[in-house]
């Protein structure tokens, strides 16, 4: 890999931490990540732009982490059915979201 591409990811991943910090709210940020990782996998870009994408920007934008400290505070209140409730409803609205993203891409192209 290329010096210019590590740069480049450490820079996407710069932005995507500044805006997911600005944004501030878990559910709305794994929506837009979705919608749009969704969106970019479907087009044809080359690997070095996948990588700067997906491992630079999308991975600090949509964190996992913060998709789990969530969880863990509900976990944490004991509420065992809200947990369930907001485990499904993330996992399953952000796979419907990535395929509307890519279904979009497709359908301009």
């Amino acid at each position: 890999m290329k010096v210019n591409n590590l740069i480049y990811i450490v820079l996407a991943a710069y932005l995507a931490t500044f805006l997911r910090l600005t944004i501030n709210n878990n559910f709305f940020i794994s929506i837009i990540g979705s919608f749009l990782v969704g969106f970019f996998v479907s087009k044809r870009l080359n690997i070095s732009t996948k990588k700067i994408l997906l491992s630079g920007f999308f991975s600090c934008f949509t964190s996992f982490s913060g998709f789990i400290y969530f969880l863990y505070k509900i976990l944490n209140q004991g509420d065992w059915m809200k947990f369930i409730f907001f485990l499904n409803l993330f996992i399953i609205v952000n796979l419907f979201t990535m395929l509307f993203g890519f279904w979009i891409s497709r359908k301009i192209t």
